[in-house]
């Protein structure tokens, strides 16, 4: 069934809720803290916090990520065709905040590397787990534009906690609920 199909029987139409509303549900819901990276084809690095993440197929190892169409880093994201995701560990709070405002200085006080095949965006030195992704497929959805990304790289450090967000505010993906 495709986008069109749905409520096509309904006889009126039906009212969407606010931005306000729409945001408050959203944060509700706890989410990995991942810097998505690219770099655009200057060689010149880009990259945003998100909670947009997730996985969507284990055969092929796929992800997705959703930018705004606003976003600076969605025009590197197209040019190269590639995409790290970057998820950040408990005490990494002040990088994430780094990457989520407008600064240009975003990567000036962090250290990062390439992913090793070359696929990819910068790889930050302090991850919990990391994914590096050539792009598959895009789709234009409201303000934002999601990727599919295929993980050509990626690896997981056991003894790092990964940063949570919800309700605007961070914690551990450790904490048990008893």
């Amino acid at each position: 069934m495709n986008i069109s199909e749905y409520g096509s029987g309904m006889s009126q139409a039906v009212a969407r809720i606010g931005g306000d509303a729409f945001k408050a549900i959203m944060s509700a819901a706890p989410g990995p803290v991942a810097v998505v990276t690219a770099f655009d084809r200057d060689y010149i690095p880009y990259g945003l916090t998100m909670s947009a993440v997730c996985s969507v197929s284990l055969e092929p190892p796929l992800v997705l990520v959703c930018l705004a169409t606003s976003s600076n880093t969605l025009s590197a994201i197209r040019e190269t065709a590639a995409f790290t995701v970057n998820y950040l560990p408990v005490g990494e709070e002040s990088t994430a905040m780094t990457f989520a405002s407008k600064t240009a200085q975003k990567f000036e006080n962090v250290t990062w590397n390439c992913p090793e095949n070359g696929v990819g965006g910068p790889l930050l030195a302090e991850h919990a787990a990391y994914a590096a992704c050539r792009v598959i497929n895009s789709i234009e959805a409201g303000d934002h534009v999601i990727f599919v990304g295929e993980v050509v790289e990626g690896a997981a450090q056991s003894d790092r906690s990964a940063l949570a967000y919800a309700n605007r505010r961070f914690f551990s993906s450790q904490s048990q609920c008893s």
